[in-house]
């Protein structure tokens, strides 16, 4: 089953011109690759928390400093780490409540219209930060490059601590934690991370429920993306088809 979905994914991607599809990480992103901030606050965080987050890595068989990879659903409010094991799969790692968001259906569109975004997104080492005055956030690049395609709009949409959102992922409790195994992941040469972003869990039950949306051709798109890990336990990479105005995914 693996291999025909694999199959099928290759000849989807082999039959688009390749000059209508970019990667969603642009070169001019990679630009941006730097090293991760730290501040006095991190520092205090991470030994506070180190030692046993070390145990509650341990008994999941992960590590320090794992690649992570992050999955938000918006309508149950949950946000999911996943950590990669020596095999390149990666299992989950825990889930975690969001305090506060905005669970209208839809992805975001522009600036001031109180959504929270459903895209495929990443994070660079430079778009985290322990400077926020939500005690720690990371930034999950919305705009992203299909965003931009489209002229959707907005800017600094975080996954933070505290209770409070006009658009972000805010956590009440787990910002420590998630931050850190970010953090510590970046420092142990994870380039970036991805953060992919579900308007509410991809079952069919979900998707017949929601058949008459007009949204839902950009859903079937997006749970392209999410089967795929469903099957193969990896991140696929993500690609923007100029032409068509779609995503298309590979290995």
């Amino acid at each position: 089953m693996k291999w025909i979905l694999y199959l099928v994914t290759w000849i989807v991607a082999l039959n688009i011109s390749a000059s209508t599809v970019v990667p969603l990480l642009s070169w001019q992103d990679h630009s941006l690759l730097s090293d991760v901030p730290e501040t006095d606050k991190v520092i205090k965080i991470r030994e506070d928390i180190r030692r046993d987050l070390e145990m509650k890595l341990a008994s999941k068989g992960f590590s320090w400093g794992d690649p992570i990879y992050v999955r938000i659903f918006k309508k149950e409010a949950r946000l999911e780490i996943y950590m990669q094991r020596e095999n390149g799969e990666f299992d989950l790692f825990d889930t975690y409540d969001i305090c506060r968001l905005r669970k209208k259906l839809g992805p975001k569109l522009k600036e001031g219209d109180r959504k929270s975004p459903e895209d495929f997104y990443y994070v660079l080492p430079s778009w985290m930060n322990p400077w926020s005055r939500f005690r720690l956030a990371y930034n999950i690049g919305y705009p992203n490059r299909y965003d931009r395609m489209l002229d959707r709009t907005g800017s600094n949409l975080m996954v933070h601590g505290k209770c409070v959102s006009s658009g972000c992922f805010a956590m009440r409790n787990g910002i420590d934690e998630i931050y850190i195994l970010a953090d510590a992941a970046l420092r142990n040469g994870q380039r970036f991370y991805r953060v992919h972003i579900f308007p509410f869990e991809m079952t069919e039950k979900n998707m017949n429920r929601y058949r008459k949306n007009e949204w839902i051709e950009f859903w079937r798109n997006l749970k392209e993306g999410h089967d795929l890990f469903q099957v193969f336990r990896r991140p696929p990479n993500v690609e923007v088809d100029l032409e068509n105005k779609k995503y298309i995914f590979n290995y």
